[in-house]
């Protein structure tokens, strides 16, 4: 449904025990998604298969595909590895939160949420110094707040009002990045201390709440994308301008300004 392309990846090279994971992984894609996956066009680019990747190749293509669009499966270890990389690419290890799922004998989802690994023991410490702290909680807030609307959906008695509150905790804290009131990590010198990010989402929490509304996700207002002049190029100066005119208009015989293959 998300339209990703799928891999797995592995140490299994020297890791042989991570070989079984492979072959069970594949082994229930074929069985059960292949299909799928290549009837919506997923498969185009793989040979049609699904793709294990070495986790060195999949730290070095996480990098690479700018563009999105694919999910790597794989052990904690690979994924601890690469959920760091990609965080600290976007300047910061708060943004990680981790999900484990499973599944109890009577088919009862299990789900456990934590701000992956990274520790914040260093800042801590300062702060029982008395030091200045600024310390982005995303992953953990994240963790919270999906734990929460996990419990809620297992005992749902409060299950609106609980929601309710947790969007508005959640698009509280992103807009709060978002508008350049977030944690130094992300908003440079500039930005704000751990008592001043609680005090400002705080603030918009209660007027969210005060709304008597459900949370609305955030969608960005359109931008027209405008392409760069091609006078910006750095060899721009060393086109002969008349010349690819006089080309042009050579094969634009209906004097459309385009040149076609019809």
């Amino acid at each position: 449904d998300a339209g990703i392309v799928p891999y797995v990846v592995t140490k299994k090279t020297v890791f042989k025990w991570q070989e079984g994971f492979w072959q069970k992984m594949k082994k229930v894609f074929d069985a059960d998604y292949k299909a799928k996956f290549a009837a919506a066009g997923l498969l185009k680019n793989t040979g049609g298969e699904l793709q294990h990747l070495i986790s060195d190749a999949a730290t070095m293509q996480i990098i690479r595909w700018t563009g999105g669009g694919f999910g790597m499966a794989c052990h904690n270890y690979d994924g601890d590895m690469l959920t760091d990389e990609v965080a600290q690419v976007h300047r910061s290890p708060g943004f990680i939160t981790s999900n484990l799922i499973g599944k109890s004998d009577d088919g009862t989802l299990i789900k456990e949420f934590e701000a992956s690994h990274g520790t914040v023991a260093d800042l801590y410490k300062a702060h029982l110094r008395g030091e200045e702290t600024s310390m982005n909680p995303l992953g953990m807030v994240v963790a919270l707040l999906g734990a929460m609307e996990h419990a809620a959906m297992l005992q749902p008695a409060h299950k609106d009002e609980v929601f309710r509150w947790t969007g508005h905790v959640r698009e509280a804290v992103y807009a709060a990045f978002r508008e350049g009131r977030g944690t130094r990590d992300l908003c440079g010198p500039k930005g704000l201390t751990t008592e001043q990010f609680v005090d400002t989402v705080l603030s918009d929490l209660k007027a969210r709440m005060a709304s008597g509304e459900c949370a609305s996700v955030y969608t960005p207002p359109q931008v027209e994308a405008i392409a760069p002049s091609r006078k910006l190029s750095w060899q721009y100066e060393k086109v002969d301008e008349s010349a690819m005119k006089k080309f042009f208009e050579k094969y634009d015989v209906d004097r459309s300004g385009e040149i076609t293959f019809d």
